[in-house]
């Protein structure tokens, strides 16, 4: 009899053996798959399917960080197209300016107030003067934050006597405002933006 009671004993131990097995086995198995759904999932966020003449294209997106200095340059580039291309109108400046002061911090407005009370403005209108920018080069530096940046340009100022080439030369510092707006879709904001140079370059012959 008692030779039955540690059979049952043993049985019963080794049936708890078991259990405690296959509990272990089962809480292994749901958590990978739980972590292996979660990178099924996330690697399908990264796919975007765009309708194209008919027919369904992937993309694949990326992470902000890859795509940082495309973003900053393009916010420079964008700052400077409103700040410097200008038709001798009052209205379409004073509207490009405003544009403009949206991606920048008061250091933009000052450079705007400088510029208008030396009638800068005014001269480009009554001389009925186009103004265009074009961005040769844009230095960043990523590694340090805030971003700074130096923006090498050429301006082309076009009255009916000819044409006029300036160098122009920035520099600034961007901060990331996590805010991304329709008059700032980058969420990028220029800071202690200055002009270094602003020249008028030779004529070419």
């Amino acid at each position: 009899m008692f030779s039955q009671f540690r059979n049952i004993d043993t049985a019963f131990k080794h049936i708890k053996r078991f259990s405690i097995f296959l509990i272990i086995a089962n809480a292994i198995t749901i958590c990978f798959t739980i972590y292996n759904n979660n990178r099924i999932i996330d690697k399908a966020y990264q796919k975007i399917f765009v309708l194209y003449n008919g027919k369904v294209l992937e993309a694949v997106a990326s992470d902000r960080k890859s795509n940082l200095p495309v973003e900053l340059r393009d916010h420079v580039k964008t700052f400077h197209h409103y700040f410097f291309d200008l038709s001798p109108d009052d209205k379409a400046i004073r509207a490009s300016i405003n544009k403009s002061l949206y991606l920048a911090d008061e250091s933009a407005k000052k450079q705007y107030d400088n510029l208008r009370e030396s009638g800068y403005y005014n001269n480009l209108i009554s001389a009925n003067i186009s103004q265009e920018i074009t961005p040769d080069s844009i230095k960043l530096d990523v590694n340090v934050y805030p971003y700074q940046f130096t923006c090498y340009a050429t301006q082309k100022l076009r009255r009916s006597s000819g044409t006029t080439l300036r160098k122009l030369v920035t520099q600034g510092f961007i901060d990331d405002i996590k805010n991304q707006t329709d008059d700032n879709p980058h969420g990028f904001l220029i800071r202690n933006w200055e002009i270094l140079e602003n020249r008028d370059l030779p004529p070419k012959f």
